[in-house]
């Protein structure tokens, strides 16, 4: 039985998505280090550095060899005998090419110069699932933005009713939000697009006069681009990216912290999509609980620890220090298995999310009009000044408290107040569609400009 839970034949499918395991499983991750070491050999012969029969049958072997349980266990035998993180799979190639051919198997070449290019071909694969999913969310989320554009509801602070807003405002945040982690995923890509080739101490020693040369063309056949010098101890770019998916991942658990509040039954103005079979409870029936909106918080947690991991290999010993790029092994796979399943149900609970305007209004009318006293602190200070006129709405406020009265009633009978407003204007204060601000308008604004920009990106 697998000891993680991404690779749990129960559990996996709740902590990654079949297409990055497709990429980070045993099989296919060492398949692409076969074809980067048959790349390297062809690329070594045309620059002379080794005899190019013996870089066709090198890559001949790495292309052609049978990834089967035999292969892995014969492989990890030889890591466990040797304790090199790679030797065991230089042997096993080596034993599969003719004649001497073997020798020059990942000639002059060192360790990170195979998985940090693997990691950035492998991470730009997983960039570009991450864009596709995350353009997916803000589609959704514009299309709720736009829905509910005047679909009023009491915008909160510290947990309270603070002023009305409508649900089309909440989600055009969300939305830019998502819109701006497009923008630096699109900044990002053209560093995660840089190889590495350096050899040893990042000096390109072992692969001769024409080293610059070949990392160029080596790279350039993997579809990456040379560094302008190693990165071997600069893990700069690594702990970006990290950080980008801690971004991401922060935006998605902050719509799952507001879906999992408002479905609370005793606010009620948003609830997940009910599947129906979803089993909330095996001791409470009833129950229909926030899985998505709970989900996106765990999976969120395990990305942030995993940064904060990441992290700690930008402070390297000297021009190698295994204590800091190997900790990137530990959760590399781990984190953009995660950040893909998070990205995928955040798709799956902006699609289905189920708005009510109805319970949105009545929490509205819940807060006995306190909810309006910046409008009526507002409209008397263009009689007697704002600060007045907010000491006489928090006394008539905190008197309408104690007693159980609306605000309305309370302003009706405070004699210093009531012969500001007529019975009209009063009426008119405490509409709440007339105080939900320009939040329109700037829907209109996030909306206009995030199409206009997927236009672009489409076209």
């Amino acid at each position: 039985m697998p000891a993680h839970l991404a690779e749990s034949l129960i559990y996996r499918n709740a902590w990654g998505t079949p297409e990055i395991h497709a990429l980070f499983d045993d099989e296919p991750r060492t398949r692409a280090w076969l074809e980067i070491l048959a790349t390297l050999a062809e690329a070594q012969a045309e620059v002379g550095l080794i005899p190019p029969l013996a870089a066709g049958q090198v890559a001949r072997a790495c292309r052609e060899l049978p990834l089967d349980a035999a292969f892995f266990d014969e492989v990890r035998r030889g890591y466990e005998s040797t304790n090199h993180s790679t030797l065991g799979l230089i042997q096993a190639v080596q034993r599969r090419c003719p004649g001497d051919a073997g020798e020059w198997v990942y000639y002059g070449a060192t360790v990170q110069d195979i998985t940090d290019t693997w990691m950035m071909m492998t991470l730009r694969q997983v960039a570009g699932l991450v864009a596709r999913d995350l353009r997916a969310t803000e589609g959704n989320l514009l299309g709720l933005a736009q829905a509910h554009r005047d679909t009023v509801m009491a915008g909160r602070t510290h947990g309270q009713p603070g002023l009305p807003i409508t649900f089309g405002f909440k989600a055009a945040v969300w939305a830019s939000e998502t819109r701006r982690h497009l923008h630096r995923l699109r900044d990002l890509a053209p560093r995660l697009g840089v190889g590495q080739l350096a050899g040893g101490v990042g000096s390109l020693s072992s692969l001769g006069p024409r080293g610059l040369e070949l990392q160029a063309t080596f790279l350039a056949r993997l579809g990456l681009r040379a560094p302008d010098i190693t990165w071997t101890t600069a893990r700069d770019v690594v702990v970006e990216w990290f950080q980008l998916l801690t971004l991401i991942a922060g935006t998605a658990d902050k719509i799952g912290h507001e879906v999992y509040n408002l479905q609370r039954p005793e606010i009620g103005e948003l609830s997940e999509g009910f599947v129906p079979g979803t089993v909330g409870s095996i001791t409470m029936p009833h129950k229909r609980n926030p899985e998505i909106a709970e989900h996106l918080g765990t999976l969120a947690r395990v990305i942030r620890y995993n940064t904060a991991l990441v992290a700690e290999s930008q402070v390297h010993d000297h021009e190698r220090d295994g204590r800091a790029w190997k900790a990137e092994w530990a959760v590399l796979a781990e984190t953009c298995l995660t950040a893909a399943k998070l990205l995928a149900l955040t798709q799956t609970l902006t699609a289905h999310l189920i708005v009510h305007p109805e319970r949105m209004l009545a929490n509205l009318e819940a807060t006995r009009g306190f909810i309006l006293s910046e409008a009526v602190m507002l409209a008397l200070a263009e009689r007697v000044g704002k600060q007045s006129a907010h000491t006489l709405v928090y006394e008539t406020s905190m008197r309408a408290h104690q007693t159980g009265q609306t605000l309305k009633r309370a302003i009706l009978e405070n004699d210093d107040l009531r012969k500001y407003f007529s019975a009209e204007a009063l009426d008119g204060l405490f509409d709440y569609r007339r105080h939900v601000g320009l939040c329109g308008p700037l829907v209109d604004r996030i909306v206009e400009r995030a199409r206009d920009e997927r236009a672009t990106e489409d076209q």
